[in-house]
């Protein structure tokens, strides 16, 4: 139960911060910036009860990795997309709902960058929270929540920058995104970890 409960807290404040930084007024030009920070943060305040994985693209990949039980990763599915939406919900206190825009290239563009920026931070987390030779370290959350930053910069104006499926369903319940546009996030973001952590089995091994 505690891993649950540290699960639904990190995802919880990520989306929150999301949806303080993105919805008007006070949106920032380095909303990316404070979300990359967020993670990050939740990441060294929970990684070493949970994994720290607060996306359930990240616990499908260690899951495929191994280092995630079968019994565990509905649990840790249920924690995560109910944070998302109490966080939607605990913003109507705070802000009006976003306005949600266009996907400005089309679904087939944001399908592939957050795909590949799924991908990018599972990989991340893989290799720095579950490799062997990175065991120990003390850079993982700054490494995993920099890469979301960097992905949300790179093609943010792509696709909104999700590389998650709970904050996807938690940007939608904002009314940052359409529901039509949900299934691009979760096909591209369980994909990008499905992929991701047979790739990094491909690279190591059965370490």
């Amino acid at each position: 139960m505690k891993k649950y409960l540290v699960e639904f807290i990190g995802t919880f404040f990520l989306i929150f911060t999301i949806g303080c930084t993105v919805i008007p007024p006070n949106v920032g030009a380095l909303a990316p910036l404070a979300i990359g920070a967020s993670l990050m943060v939740m990441i060294f305040a929970g990684g070493h009860v949970s994994g720290g994985h607060f996306n359930p693209a990240v616990s499908l990949a260690a899951r495929i990795r191994g280092r995630l039980s079968s019994a565990d990763l509905i649990p840790y599915w249920l924690a995560q997309f109910a944070a998302a939406v109490v966080a939607a919900w605990v913003m109507r206190f705070i802000k009006l709902p976003g306005a949600a825009s266009a996907l400005p290239i089309g679904w087939k563009a944001a399908l592939l960058v957050e795909f590949l920026f799924t991908f990018a931070l599972t990989w991340v987390v893989l290799n720095t929270a579950t490799a062997r030779g990175t065991a120990g370290n003390s850079f993982y959350g700054l490494a995993i929540g920099m890469t979301f930053m960097t992905g949300a910069f790179a093609v943010g104006a792509v696709s909104g920058g999700a590389f998650n499926p709970a904050v996807a369903l938690g940007a939608t319940l904002m009314g940052l995104s359409t529901w039509a546009n949900l299934w691009i996030f979760l096909v591209a973001n369980f994909a990008g970890g499905a992929v991701a952590a047979i790739t990094y089995k491909l690279v190591n091994g059965d370490e």
